[in-house]
């Protein structure tokens, strides 16, 4: 035997599939994370949403009252609606073993099916009415919107409101911690932990809301989107009724789904462009938490608990690294990145049908993987984190310079003049302490209860609404 290659691995690539020599690292250091995902945007879930769509159109045929079709008995019912709920792992394999001679996917669904109605005369017999005037597009279009409904409903809306549910038990919680504000990284208002934590909860709520609120929409209409075929068989029939009853009946027996009355031969994947660019929306939102939160760990606003054996650095003993909301940060980045180019390609379609979506869409796993990966990284990380009341202090005990502000506007409000000026001299580019504001408190002619006021302000207690704002959310 050869020796291998100098720069090549000296192992078989024949090799069995384990998460260790996985792609992917969503199928690989990730796998355990996306247990929930996997089953309803892999290949498997696809198949198994292919044979949902095929068993619907089927049985819905089956009560057209078609002279050539007579309506299924219930024991046949059950037993298709049975090959949909108990779709496994050997059923997908099996598919693929068909699709190495059919060299087509849909088709291969197809003869799989009709294998099953074997030693069933009632189905033998009608087996020509599966995939009856269908083409492939009206099986896959269906089939992705089935699967984004039940990931949007399982994985991904759960995974998000987690977030939300720990934001606003943190905003209630800590709706009364004072905090120093800092715009354009400079010391400013002081605001409350809650408060900040609040702004960002309710972002998550309306972007989750339009998530939620987006139709999934489907066709089943032909070729070119004219009931061609069907038209054929049956000119009399209202086909469009029928399928829009097919698209919109819930399951099982029909799909749950908005009719799309107008297609050429795929679905224009405008609602598909629509719902990625509404969590890659969401997804920006919580970069710029995640970042954020960063920041106030490096500050030493927050702690994070220790984990035991968990180490920080190779070299460094001392580090608790926020790594979750690193984590989080760069899988938000590479969600958005295919999420966005999704939304971009989709929609475009050369003539009445190209091939260019079909490999697209089968990433639509890969970017949700990232979305909940780092939805899921956002909790763990916020469970950890503890609040550091002394370093809030100590920064707003450094910042008596934001006050500046209140005395100047109640200057203002009495008249004083060149109030702004008055205390730009006092305070810019100095540091500023407590008497430096309460000798030019003291010198104002205003009335002395307003003194007395402003002479009791501290840099922790001016914070406006801030609390209970943060209360309300």
């Amino acid at each position: 035997m050869r020796p291998p290659a100098i720069g090549r691995p000296a192992y078989n690539w024949r090799m069995s599939f384990s998460t260790i020599n996985a792609l992917s690292p969503l199928d690989g250091r990730y796998a355990s994370k996306l247990s929930q995902l996997r089953p309803l945007m892999s290949e498997q879930g696809y198949m198994h949403r292919r044979v949902q769509v095929e068993i619907a159109w089927f049985i819905a045929l089956s009560d057209a009252k078609f002279a050539e079709f007579n309506p299924l008995s219930p024991g046949a019912r059950t037993y298709l609606l049975n090959l949909v709920k108990n779709f496994s792992e050997a059923d997908a394999v099996a598919i693929k073993e068909i699709e190495k001679t059919t060299n087509h996917d849909v088709k291969a669904v197809e003869y799989w099916i009709k294998s099953k109605f074997e030693a069933r005369p009632e189905l033998q017999h009608a087996s020509e009415f599966v995939h009856f005037a269908c083409t492939s597009e009206d099986i896959n279009n269906t089939s992705h919107a089935l699967q984004l409904k039940s990931s949007r409903e399982l994985v991904l809306l759960p995974a998000l409101d987690k977030v939300i549910a720990l934001l606003r038990k943190m905003a209630h919680a800590y709706a009364d911690e004072p905090m120093l504000s800092r715009t354009h990284g400079q010391t400013a208002s002081p605001t409350t932990v809650g408060k900040e934590i609040a702004n960002v909860m309710v972002r998550l709520v309306n972007a989750r809301e339009k998530i939620a609120g987006i139709q999934l929409m489907a066709k089943m209409n032909g070729a070119v989107g004219n009931y061609n075929a069907h038209l054929s068989a049956w000119p009399e029939f209202d086909w469009e009724a029928f399928s829009k009853k097919v698209i919109e009946t819930p399951e099982p027996l029909g799909l749950g789904l908005t009719f799309q009355p107008y297609s050429i031969q795929i679905e224009p994947h405008d609602y598909m462009a629509e719902l990625f660019d509404a969590v890659a929306r969401t997804n920006t939102i919580l970069i710029d938490f995640a970042r954020d939160v960063w920041g106030y760990v490096s500050v030493g606003y927050f702690k994070q608990r220790l984990k035991d054996g968990e180490i920080g650095s190779s070299t460094m003993p001392h580090k608790v690294n926020p790594i979750d909301f690193e984590n989080a940060e760069g899988n938000l980045g590479l969600a958005n990145a295919l999420l966005r180019h999704l939304s971009e390609k989709l929609p475009i379609s050369r003539w009445q049908r190209d091939l260019t979506d079909s490999t697209v869409l089968r990433n639509m796993g890969v970017a949700l993987g990232y979305a909940v990966l780092a939805y899921n990284s956002l909790s763990i990380g916020l469970n950890k984190l503890e609040l550091n009341r002394e370093a809030l202090a100590d920064d707003l005990n450094a910042s008596w310079e934001v006050l500046a502000e209140p005395i100047q506007t109640v200057m203002r409000r009495y008249g004083v003049q060149g109030a702004y000026e008055k205390l730009k001299e006092v305070t810019r580019g100095k540091t500023v302490q407590a008497e430096d504001l309460h000798g030019l408190i003291r010198s104002l002619e205003i009335p002395e209860t307003e003194k007395e006021r402003l002479l009791a302000m501290t840099p922790a207690n001016y914070v406006g609404m801030a609390a209970e704002l943060a209360k309300r959310v």
